[in-house]
């Protein structure tokens, strides 16, 4: 397996390397969900296409400043939008998925890991946790400027005060002096987060949970 090998002053191609590969190892164990990503593009094919309109529409000025006027306010207007949901509702998430099937992602022959082993799942009936059979998880990492600390987050997608999984780790732990990505050792991390979460070994409770405690 060829090493791959990044530039750690590079922050942002940083915490692209690991954001894949925590999205990976997690859509491992469950399916993506892509509702929300395909409604992103929805928008932005609608703004495009007025810009498009705005700029090729064969029509006369100034008799196409109507046209225009609205094309360019319409592709402004979705712009914010998808600026909005950027930074309000996707913030730090960079994997949305959906609730686990009640008989458990489909095994596949396919299925191998980056070193040729079978991807291992837990049976149903050995998951503890069943909301995640409710419920999608949202996944969010957090990487400073300027920190070695890189933070994972599970939680539920749609659930009211929900509980998570976290767990935080030095970069020079995946990455070396010369900036070779231990790719395996990382998606071993990441797997034991996802296996709290199916036993609901939490770091933090939902307000519900801690009345009951």
């Amino acid at each position: 397996m060829e090493l791959l090998q990044v530039d750690v002053g590079d922050m942002i191609k940083v915490k692209q390397i690991l954001d894949e590969t925590v999205a990976a190892t997690v859509l491992e164990q469950i399916d993506e969900d892509y509702h929300f990503d395909n409604f992103k593009l929805l928008l932005m094919a609608i703004a495009c296409a007025f810009a498009m309109v705005a700029q090729f529409a064969p029509l006369p000025f100034p008799e196409s400043r109507i046209v225009i006027g609205v094309c360019c306010a319409s592709y402004f207007v979705l712009s914010t939008v998808l600026q909005l949901i950027t930074t309000i509702i996707d913030q730090d998430c960079i994997l949305l998925t959906r609730p686990l099937p009640k008989d458990g992602k489909k095994d596949d022959p396919n299925d191998i890991d980056i070193i040729g082993r079978t991807i291992f799942r837990k049976s149903p009936k050995d998951i503890k946790n069943k909301d995640l059979f409710g419920y999608g998880v949202r996944v969010r990492s957090q990487f400073e400027r300027f920190s070695e600390w890189y933070t994972v987050i599970l939680e539920f997608e749609q659930k009211k005060d929900t509980p998570c999984v976290e767990q935080k780790w030095s970069v020079g732990q995946f990455f070396d002096t010369e900036g070779m990505f231990d790719e395996i050792g990382l998606q071993m991390e990441v797997e034991k987060l996802y296996r709290r979460l199916e036993d609901a070994d939490y770091d933090i409770k939902s307000a519900a949970e801690k009345k009951k405690d």
